[in-house]
C-alpha cells in the first residue's frame, strides 16, 4: 500500500471513530441525581482521544484533556449540602459538544446492595399502599441497576436512570434502601441519593472485586480464580467477581458517604470463611469508590424456620450470624439485628415484611458512626466480656444506652418492656458440655446467668440457633441484643 492510500485508510479510520466517540457518560451521572456533599466528587466519561474537556459545576470548572483510549476524568473540590437544584455542563472537543445534566442535588449519597431482602421492594412489603401513597421525597432521589447480569471483566458501562421518589416511582426500589434514605432525610435535612444494585438468591463472592479477594490471604484460591478471567471466560451468577463487574463496577468511583448490605442467606452454612468474605468485600468496594472510610452496615439475618428446642443451639444460621457479628472488627462498620422482625406466625417466609424496622436501625448505625450524633445508640446490647462468680455467670455488654429491659416487639409497633417478664433463650453448660435452659436476670448494666442444673458454669450461649424466637432482651432504646455465645 502506497503512502497516499495508507493516509487515506487512516483519514477514514480516525473519521469513524471520532463519530463513535462523541461525549459520554456513565449512565450514573444523569439528570436528576444527587452528588456527595464534603468529598471530593469524581466526573468522568469518555470523548475522541486528545479533547479538551470541561466541566462546569455550582461555580467550579474543571479542566483536562481525554487519554489515548478516549477516558477522561475531573474532580470537583468538595461541595456543600444544596436542596435547590443545580445544572452542569460539561464540553469536549474544538466544537465545544455539550451535555447539560439538570435538577442536580447535592447530599448523601449510599449504594444499597445484597440478595432478595434487600432487592425486594416497597410495593411487597408491609404497610406497602399506605407507604407508597407517602413517598413524595423530592429531596429524595433513586437509581437503580436494571436486571440481573454478570461479566467476567470489569464493565465501564451499565444501565439506569435516576428518578426522583415519588408515588409514581417509589414501588419497585428496594425497601430497606428507602426506609435507610428516609430516615437521612428526616434527620439530616439534606438531600439522599439511594442507588439500588441487587440480586436475590446470590452469595456474596459474586459481589467481591479481585483485589478483594486479594487483600484476604484465607481467600487466595478464590483471587487466582478471578485473575485467571479473559473477557471469553463464562461466569454466571454464582461466579466470583462476575456480578460486581457488571452492577457494581459501572458506578465506580462515583463519590458516595456509604454502603448498606442485606445478604448471607445463600451463604448461610457458613462460619469463619463468611466472615473473610466480608472484610474483603468490604476492602474491594472502598478501593474501587475510592474511599477508605466507606460507611458499611449490614444486616444480620433474620429468624427463619420453626424454633429450635435444643438449648445447645448451634443450627441453621447461628454461626454466619456470628460471623457477621466478628465482622463489626472492620473500622466504620455496624450491623442491624433483625431476629425478632420475622413473621411469628409465618417463620417459613424468608422474606420478613417488616423493612421499616430493618432500614432504620441501619440508619441508626449511620446516624450514630458516621454523622456523629453519639446520642443515639447505634445497636442493641453486644456482648463484651463474662465473669464466673460461683454458681453463676455475669454477662456485660456495650451499647447499653438506657439500660437492659425485656422486651417485646410486635409488627411495626415500637418494642415494649413486659413488666415482671422473665429473660428467655440463655442457655448455659459446664465442663461436660450439656446445654441447659438458664435462669437470666437482669441486674443493671449485666445479665446473670444459672441454672440448679449446672453448679459449676463455663460458658453461655443467647439466642445462638436459627429462630431464637423467643430472645427478649432488649436495650430501653428498643433494639434487641445480638445472639452471641461465650465458648469461642
Amino acid at each position: 500500500m502506497n503512502s497516499k492510500a495508507l493516509l487515506y485508510c487512516l483519514s477514514l479510520i480516525a473519521l469513524t471513530f471520532n463519530g463513535l466517540a462523541e461525549l459520554r457518560l456513565p449512565k450514573v451521572l444523569g439528570n436528576g441525581m444527587v452528588l456527595q456533599r464534603d468529598l471530593q466528587v469524581p466526573i468522568w466519561g469518555w470523548a475522541n482521544p486528545g479533547d479538551a474537556i470541561n466541566v462546569s459545576f455550582s461555580g467550579q470548572e474543571a479542566k483536562t484533556k481525554t487519554k489515548a483510549d478516549g477516558k477522561w476524568m475531573v474532580m470537583l473540590k468538595p461541595l456543600k449540602a444544596n436542596n435547590e437544584p443545580s445544572k452542569m455542563v460539561i464540553t469536549s472537543g474544538r466544537d465545544n459538544k455539550t451535555v447539560t445534566l439538570g435538577n442536580i442535588l447535592v447530599g448523601e449519597v449510599w449504594i444499597c446492595s445484597g440478595q432478595s431482602n434487600m432487592e425486594w421492594a416497597i410495593r411487597s412489603s408491609m404497610n406497602a399502599k399506605e407507604e407508597i401513597a407517602n413517598s413524595d421525597h423530592p429531596l429524595i432521589r433513586l437509581f437503580n441497576v436494571p436486571g440481573h447480569t454478570t461479566s467476567p471483566l470489569p464493565k465501564e458501562q451499565g444501565a439506569g436512570t435516576w428518578q426522583v421518589c415519588s408515588p409514581k416511582t417509589s414501588g419497585g426500589f428496594s425497601a430497606v434502601g428507602y426506609y435507610f434514605g428516609r430516615r437521612l432525610l428526616k434527620e439530616l435535612k439534606v438531600p439522599v441519593g439511594l442507588i439500588g444494585s441487587n440480586w436475590g438468591g446470590t452469595r456474596i463472592e459474586p459481589w467481591t472485586t479481585l483485589a478483594g479477594f486479594e487483600s484476604v490471604p484465607e481467600l487466595a484460591s478464590i483471587a487466582k480464580q478471578v485473575k485467571g478471567y479473559t473477557a471469553e471466560t463464562r461466569v454466571g451468577g454464582r461466579s466470583p467477581s462476575a456480578i460486581y463487574n457488571s452492577m457494581v463496577h459501572p458506578l465506580t468511583p462515583f463519590a458516595m458517604r456509604g454502603a448498606i448490605w442485606y445478604q448471607g442467606e445463600s451463604n448461610g452454612g457458613e462460619g469463619k470463611s463468611y466472615y473473610h468474605k466480608k472484610h474483603a468485600l468490604v476492602n474491594g468496594w472502598r478501593k474501587a469508590f475510592q474511599n477508605k472510610d466507606l460507611g458499611f452496615y449490614w444486616v444480620q439475618l433474620a429468624n427463619f424456620r420453626q424454633p429450635n428446642k435444643n438449648p445447645a443451639g448451634g443450627d441453621g444460621w447461628a454461626k454466619i450470624r456470628e460471623a457477621q457479628t466478628a465482622a463489626l472488627d472492620i473500622p466504620h462498620t455496624g450491623m442491624a439485628v433483625a431476629i425478632d422482625l420475622a413473621d411469628a406466625h409465618n417463620p417459613n417466609d424468608i422474606h420478613p415484611r417488616n423493612k421499616q424496622d430493618v432500614g432504620g436501625r441501619l440508619a441508626q448505625w449511620a446516624l450514630h458512626q458516621t454523622y456523629g450524633r453519639k446520642e443515639l445508640v447505634p445497636t442493641g446490647p453486644l456482648y463484651k466480656d463474662h465473669q464466673i462468680k460461683g454458681a453463676a455467670v455475669h454477662i456485660s455488654f456495650d451499647h447499653v444506652g438506657k439500660g437492659l429491659m425485656v422486651g417485646k416487639k410486635t409488627k411495626l409497633e415500637p418494642t415494649v418492656e413486659v413488666k415482671g417478664g422473665k429473660l428467655e433463650h440463655f442457655a448455659i453448660a459446664g465442663e461436660d458440655k450439656k446445654w441447659v435452659w438458664a435462669e437470666a436476670t437482669i441486674k443493671g448494666d449485666t445479665v446473670i446467668v444459672q441454672s440448679p442444673d449446672v453448679p459449676n458454669p463455663v460458658a453461655v450461649r443467647y439466642g445462638f440457633t436459627m429462630n431464637p424466637a423467643n430472645a427478649n432482651l432488649y436495650n430501653r432504646d428498643g433494639i434487641p441484643a445480638i445472639p452471641f455465645r461465650t465458648d469461642r
